[in-house]
């Protein structure tokens, strides 16, 4: 399935040009243009889901097997110490491209890139409770 005016569907079907790294039956990764750090990759399956919720298992599957993939070959090839995996799913949680993606974000350690958030212990009794309410 392909929605026509999606950009991701677009690059996918090689309607808008990218430089892709690796593709296979289900999934195309590719460097994303407004890159975190260098190396910087985005994994779609090349069918159109809207988001990780919305997403068919198998498309699911695949797309985190190639995200994995590409993480290896980013340490591998890159020589960097670690990767960040991000998937962001809906528009409060930073997603900007309605099509399942994951970003691939080779770290380096001097890079600029950091955390949105600066962890924290929380409240055991409310951790709990949202614990129960997850059950």
């Amino acid at each position: 399935m392909r929605d026509p005016d999606c950009l991701f569907c677009k690059i996918v079907a090689g309607e808008l040009p990218s430089q892709r790294v690796y593709e296979d039956d289900l999934t195309v990764a590719f460097m994303d243009i407004n890159p975190a750090t260098p190396g910087h990759m985005l994994v779609v399956p090349r069918a159109h889901s809207e988001d990780l919720l919305a997403a068919e298992p198998r498309d699911l599957e695949a797309a985190i097997v190639t995200a994995q993939r590409q993480a290896r070959v980013a340490k591998e090839r890159l020589g960097v110490e670690g990767v960040n995996l991000l998937n962001s799913c809906g528009a409060a949680a930073w997603q900007t491209v309605f099509h399942l993606h994951i970003h691939v974000i080779p770290r380096y350690p001097d890079d600029q890139m950091r955390l949105p958030w600066t962890p924290a212990p929380g409240q055991l009794d409310e951790i709990a409770a949202v614990a129960a309410r997850l059950r």
